[in-house]
């Protein structure tokens, strides 16, 4: 399952007075449930070894954006707790820095969550304003990363 959708679903889930939600597509289902401060989230992943079971807590969160990162341009988050790589590799140039032109689907970083690397790609296209993550930092669920006019 696409982690766009996941995040979708998880906002979908705090704006609603819903209290659970649980999604099966294919061999892959999603299942979030709201407490008083944290969204659970469990999911059921296929791998070429075997089928695992991924829980994952998050701590809720104010929404990404604020007013200030309206006024500076669209905010590119964090979809998920984890740490934060600028590059492909240590020693490699950044995906992207401030003052690069990106495109939709670019992907900008990686986030490390449960030893696994994480493309992030960016929701739309613009000019990069800001890079709000140092490399290596660790990154919490809807998190500002990048600003893009």
């Amino acid at each position: 399952m696409d982690i766009r959708k996941v995040k979708k679903l998880i906002q979908m889930l705090e704006e609603s007075d819903l209290e659970e939600i649980e999604i099966q597509e294919g061999k892959d289902s999603v299942k979030l449930v709201k407490k008083q401060s944290q969204t659970v989230i469990s999911g059921i992943a296929e791998s070429s070894e075997s089928s695992k079971l991924q829980e994952t807590v998050i701590q809720s969160s104010k929404p990404p954006t604020s007013k200030t990162d309206i006024a500076q341009g669209e905010a590119i988050t964090s979809p998920m707790v984890g740490t934060f790589y600028a590059a492909p590799s240590p020693g490699t140039k950044p995906f992207i820095s401030v003052g690069d032109v990106i495109q939709e689907g670019d992907i900008v970083c990686i986030v490390e969550a449960m030893k696994m690397m994480n493309e992030i790609k960016s929701d739309f296209s613009g000019t990069v304003t800001s890079v709000l993550v140092e490399n290596s930092e660790p990154v919490e669920f809807g998190q500002t990363l990048f600003l893009i006019a």
